[in-house]
């Protein structure tokens, strides 16, 4: 039986590296090189973790652990300290966080505006904007906005902090390796080297991924799909709907790094009443644009558009999320039977459909997929709602220092 659940909150894979950012090998396991990343990773996965806690998670011993958290301290990669228990006897074990003075730049353009924050290696979100496009950026232009913005935080909010990388989530295909931006439809890019843009504008080392790719990344360290190892995630922005596989609790982006693009996929649409296009995808079909224009709205962010789709008592608002949820589902249960995930993760305007129209969403699922496909599906909104795809750029910026810490540091 299919479940659909409201999550709350309560893998690891290889990953694109371009300009200024060398590709992280793995040290060998048991080395002092792996042990280091070992504990970095624990810290800025998990949260504080105490000595003693670090010695049970890893099986090393007490001054083993003691030797490494020192090197992660002078390396400026992790703060300790005791904590104030008021009424405890006795001196407690040392609290090990990762450092929130080392900070990632987290970047995602889209048509609408440029999201752009600053995120510290305990995933605390430092200073976050966002900047509405007064028209379509180029490319140029947003690398200059990104630049713009560092300087503006470096005099301020950022004074005395140690800005490691910028990760970018953009809404297209992005070639692995280079950061080259080989089409970004609705951007308009084609074949941009984005990140040797934004280096040479920021003077920092840049990495980039597909947005949808990071939102998935994220969601499985940290949100809806923590813990699983089979995960769809499927995200709904101002460019259209992109896709991010976790297999095997592996993040797979495909040969050449394109994988996941769902919203290229023509959903079936068995009722004529229901499609917009001739023979339409999914992206132009299932739609933010269609979302904005029947409440009303000339541009707004996605908790807005939630809020206005969520208060609306018009009959025409309420026809066209019900045919948009129905269209998502023949789409969702294509995804259940090629893929057979465990969960499948719906981020940006598809977290509300799927809020708004649960159980018919789980009804057609239920109805088109296979149903040994579907035995035990649960389809969860994004836990990490708005942050999702700047956590995931975040962690792309991080991966190499996460990876080696010792040569990163």
């Amino acid at each position: 039986m299919l479940r659909f659940t409201t999550y709350r909150r309560t893998g690891r894979t290889s990953t694109p590296y371009s300009e200024g950012m060398p590709s992280p090998t793995s040290p060998a396991p048991g080395t002092r090189p792996h042990n280091l990343a070992r504990i970095l990773r624990l810290v800025h996965e998990e949260g504080g973790q105490s000595r003693a806690a670090l010695t049970e998670r890893t099986g090393l011993n007490r001054s083993t652990i003691a030797d490494l958290v020192a090197e992660l301290v002078r390396l400026g990669l992790v703060d300790e300290r005791v904590p104030d228990l008021p009424g405890r006897v006795g001196r407690p074990s040392p609290v090990v966080t990762a450092s929130a003075d080392v900070v990632a730049i987290a970047v995602n353009p889209e048509v609408d505006a440029i999201e752009i924050a600053a995120v510290g290696l305990d995933r605390s979100i430092l200073v976050r904007e966002r900047l509405p496009n007064p028209e379509l950026p180029t490319p140029e232009r947003a690398a200059e906005v990104i630049a713009e913005r560092i300087t503006a935080w470096r005099e301020g909010e950022l004074a005395g902090a140690r800005l490691h990388a910028v990760g970018i989530a953009v809404p297209g295909l992005v070639r692995s390796g280079d950061g080259v931006v080989r089409n970004a439809p609705h951007l308009e890019w084609r074949d941009v080297p984005f990140a040797s843009l934004v280096r040479t504008a920021t003077g920092l080392p840049v990495a980039v991924d597909n947005d949808a790719s990071l939102g998935a990344i994220a969601e499985h360290r940290y949100g809806a799909g923590h813990g699983i190892d089979h995960v769809v995630y499927l995200n709904g922005g101002a460019s259209g709907i992109g896709g991010g596989l976790i297999i095997g609790g592996v993040a797979v982006a495909g040969a050449g790094g394109y994988a996941g693009e769902f919203g290229q996929n023509r959903p079936r649409i068995s009722a004529d009443a229901d499609r917009r296009t001739t023979d339409g995808v999914l992206e132009a079909e299932v739609s933010r644009r269609l979302l904005l224009d029947v409440v009303g709205l000339e541009a707004a962010d996605d908790e807005t558009l939630d809020a206005e789709l969520r208060a609306s008592e018009s009959i025409e608002v309420a026809d066209e999320v019900t045919r948009q949820a129905h269209v998502l589902a023949s789409a969702l249960a294509n995804a259940v039977n090629v893929l057979n995930p465990a969960v499948v993760v719906v981020g940006g305007f598809l977290a509300t459909l799927a809020a708004l129209r649960a159980d018919e969403i789980r009804d057609d699922v239920e109805a088109l997929a296979m149903s040994e496909s579907a035995e035990g599906l649960q389809i969860r909104p994004a836990a990490l709602g708005a942050d999702r795809l700047l956590i995931g750029a975040a962690e792309l910026a991080f991966a190499d220092l996460l990876a080696e810490p010792a040569e990163r540091g």
